[in-house]
């Protein structure tokens, strides 16, 4: 259910009963791009049904799904329809467009342009955990996640989000793990890893299905490069990489996570977030504590 996980911190006091989260979401519903629109973002039913719930509510935790949809028209198919139209201007009255008027050939040939151009669209799931006041965005970039934000925001009232910043800097803490073999406890460093340097050159390293308990990478280490992605396994139930930036990404769920599990006792909605759920519940608090707890509001991470 979950592939990526960017985690924000609700502001004290919000709250908000889930028949008026609901409705909230239901005012800005996702509606397909119209014939000139390029782009158009809303929510919809997290469970893929029409007419369905906005909030799907499972172990006591909500769940949410922005659809985003854009259309585009390919740069050399505009080009050339600006040209033809520069071209025939200068044809008929001996000059060439300026800068203005090539500007606004170019917005009215794309307009012409949008209403045969192809749609393409994309969701984002969005977790919210009512009683650690977290919330988590299924969302592989910070682009991605700022329009994510900026939709919730409009959509629900009262609703303040920070992103979760730790005591320890991922970076510092990956390289000190990688440095000493020693991850958090019921963590293990897998085979994947990216080493960036800090200074001018910017070089990086990278490792793939490769063994990173090796002097080459202490040595890499001591140079000053600093990871920016490790692979990590939780409890050997969840494979994860973690960024500098704090993004969990690539996650994975081992095969004894879904041992006693069935399909067929629901449209699979329910069970499976209630294992990714179940699972990253318990991962969060843990790397948090791994990488020296949650920061202090204003102070800066070591």
């Amino acid at each position: 259910m979950f592939k990526n996980l960017l985690v924000y911190r609700m502001a004290e006091g919000w709250t908000m009963p889930i028949d008026r989260l609901d409705e909230s979401l239901a005012k800005e519903a996702f509606v397909e791009c119209g014939a000139s629109q390029e782009k158009s973002v809303g929510w919809v039913p997290p469970r893929g049904k029409a007419h369905g719930a906005f909030v799907e509510v499972v172990d006591g935790q909500w769940l949410l799904k922005l659809m985003i949809e854009t259309k585009a028209v390919p740069a050399s198919v505009l080009k050339r329809k600006v040209e033809e139209q520069c071209a025939q201007i200068e044809a008929s009255t001996g000059r060439k467009p300026g800068k203005k008027e090539t500007r606004d050939i170019k917005d009215d040939a794309k307009l012409a342009l949008l209403p045969m151009a192809f749609s393409k669209q994309g969701s984002v799931q969005v977790w919210i955990d009512p009683g650690t006041r977290l919330v988590m965005l299924d969302a592989g970039s910070s682009a991605k996640a700022d329009e994510v934000l900026t939709s919730l925001v409009k959509a629900i009232e009262g609703l303040n989000l920070s992103l979760v910043q730790t005591t320890v800097s991922a970076a510092s803490a990956m390289a000190e793990w990688l440095r000493s073999g020693e991850p958090p406890a019921g963590f293990a460093i897998m085979r994947e890893c990216e080493l960036k340097a800090t200074d001018e050159t910017q070089a990086v390293v990278r490792y793939a299905r490769h063994a990173l308990d090796i002097d080459e990478v202490r040595q890499h280490i001591a140079a000053g490069k600093l990871p920016t992605k490790l692979a990590m396994n939780w409890d050997d139930r969840v494979n994860f990489v973690l960024t500098d930036a704090f993004q969990i990404k690539k996650i994975s769920f081992d095969d004894v996570v879904f041992e006693g599990t069935s399909d067929k006792e629901d449209d699979g909605f329910d069970t499976d977030a209630a294992i990714a759920t179940g699972e990253l519940r318990k991962l969060i608090p843990d790397l948090l504590a791994g990488l020296g707890g949650e920061l202090a509001l204003g102070a800066s991470p070591g």
